[in-house]
């Protein structure tokens, strides 16, 4: 899309600028010049207006709740479009995680519209429409135009042909943040509109930013993690100028709140695609910014940032990815609760019956005795490529006190990982790495992962169920139900350590 020369930066960092970042400032004013003379005298590009039908997308692959909302509005003569991320994914056949709608109706419209339903945030607000126990998310033309005037401001040419709807459509997907994103179907007319390119980048499986990158990436620097979660999710690349941007801007990720930060980390560990998000953001720098415990272990194991092979941190997050979907999350409990669990044993490697010891505990209540009993009779061959697991001949009364032992060093690692000052410590080795004393984990989900594992030091629990059998209950673990929690950690701890697979691999 043509960009004009009347571009305008409005945009005032809430941080003092470091070397790096009047770096990026620099690049930008060279961004804008590139731009101009690149697209000078050029015609504003195409949109396009595709058929749902030719997209695949069909009514029956929306949510029912949504329907209900779209018929409700629709009904009371607004124009009512669904839009973002949930329209990608219709194209993609993905389930989306939620449904997003935009409506020509003011909010206190829809408010009167829905007996069940409320205005909410003040900055940015929206509609929760209450259908059954599902809440649908609805803004407005109307809201999402008054936002749009804040921060960055960019002209763009409109586009040629465009009426007066199509200019309401296009003003509104020029301000969100990727072309992937930037779509709006129409499910009454059956009509995807793309203003922005957003369909071709789909095809070409690109995320790529809507205007000049490092400009959305200093407008809105969430952007950075939405687009190393999306590109992870769906398996994505980046176009050359958003991943510049992304390793250009990488720091400036620390001006989020912890609380939204550990909201983005969320979205990238617990909806399946925590392995990828994870080498996604230790190959564009980020997480020795948001995770530097673990950026250190990669490190020091000499893992490169766009090495292709696996250790056990990103296996045990493959393992867990397998179980989970977008519809199908887990309670942020159970990342943290891995990421503990792996600094407790590269720190101090074990012995695998002790880590399927350990694990058996942990899934039982504490009871040990049981535990121990179990680990015994295991024959299975353990994943012998793990730097984390170190055989050793030990007697029932050794192996026992090794299992406590490291129930012990996993809380010390929780404890570590919430506190500011052994996190600044983590990369100090490594003095090409930036400094970050980053902790998002909150009080709440600190007590909350230590309770997953305290049952093996302070003995079995009264009262507690182990989980039967093999089915997990999403719902539960979701909420972050113990019994669920502890089930599906100590099943991906055991399919990590002991792969059905490991004799395919030596054949």
């Amino acid at each position: 899309m043509a960009i004009s020369s009347g571009f305008a930066f409005s945009c005032r960092p809430h941080f003092p600028l470091s070397h790096g970042m009047r770096k990026v400032f620099v690049s930008c004013a060279a961004a804008i010049e590139a731009i101009e003379e690149t697209d000078s005298g050029k015609e504003p590009a195409e949109w396009k207006r595709f058929n749902s039908k030719e997209l695949g997308i069909s009514s029956s692959m929306i949510a029912k709740p949504t329907r209900v909302v779209l018929n409700g509005l629709k009904s009371k003569g607004f124009e009512v479009y669904l839009v973002g991320g949930c329209v990608r994914d219709l194209i993609l056949k993905r389930t989306p995680k939620d449904f997003d709608i935009i409506t020509t109706a003011e909010l206190k419209e829809v408010r009167r519209t829905f007996s069940h339903c409320e205005i909410v945030g003040r900055r940015f607000p929206i509609c929760h429409v209450h259908v059954d126990t599902e809440v649908v998310e609805v803004s407005s033309f109307h809201t999402s135009g008054i936002r749009s005037e804040r921060g960055l401001s960019l002209s763009f040419e409109k586009p040629v042909d465009c009426d007066e709807k199509d200019h309401f459509r296009w003003r509104n997907c020029l301000h969100r943040d990727f072309t992937i994103n930037g779509l709006m179907f129409d499910p009454y007319s059956k009509f995807v509109y793309d203003y922005m390119g957003g369909v071709d980048d789909i095809r070409k499986a690109k995320v790529r930013t809507i205007g000049p990158a490092s400009f959305s990436f200093i407008e809105d620097c969430a952007r950075i993690l939405r687009a190393v979660r999306i590109a992870a999710r769906l398996g994505f690349r980046f176009g050359r100028e958003t991943a510049l941007s992304i390793k250009n801007l990488s720091s400036s990720v620390l001006r989020l709140d912890r609380g939204r930060l550990l909201m983005e980390m969320n979205y990238m560990l617990a909806y399946g695609s925590a392995e990828a998000s994870l080498r996604l953001l230790w190959k564009f720098g980020l997480l020795e910014i948001l995770l530097p415990i673990q950026a250190a272990y990669f490190v020091y194991y000499g893992f490169r940032r766009r090495d292709k092979r696996s250790n056990m941190l990103l296996s045990l997050f493959s393992n867990l990815d397998k179980l989970l979907a977008p519809d199908r999350p887990c309670h942020s409990s159970l990342w943290v609760a891995i990421l503990a669990f792996h600094k407790a044993l590269s720190d101090q490697p074990r012995d695998p019956l002790v880590v399927a010891a350990f694990v058996l505990g942990v899934h039982n209540g504490g009871d040990l005795s049981e535990a121990l009993s179990i680990a015994k009779r295991i024959s299975t061959q353990h994943d012998g490529s793990f730097h984390e697991l170190e055989s050793q001949d030990l007697d029932l009364a050794a192996l026992k006190e090794e299992v406590v032992e490291l129930a012990t060093s996993v809380q010390r690692a929780l404890t570590n990982m919430t506190d500011e000052y052994f996190v600044s410590r983590a990369m100090t080795n490594y003095p090409k790495a930036p400094y970050s004393d980053l902790v998002f984990i909150p009080l709440a989900l600190y007590l909350r992962s230590c309770k997953v594992f305290q049952c093996v030091r302070m003995g079995k629990e009264k009262g507690f169920v182990a989980k039967q059998g093999s089915k997990i209950d999403y719902e539960l673990l979701a909420l972050g139900s113990l019994q669920e929690v502890r089930h599906v950690f100590a099943r991906i701890v055991f399919d990590t350590i002991y792969p059905l697979n490991i004799g395919e691999d030596d054949t």
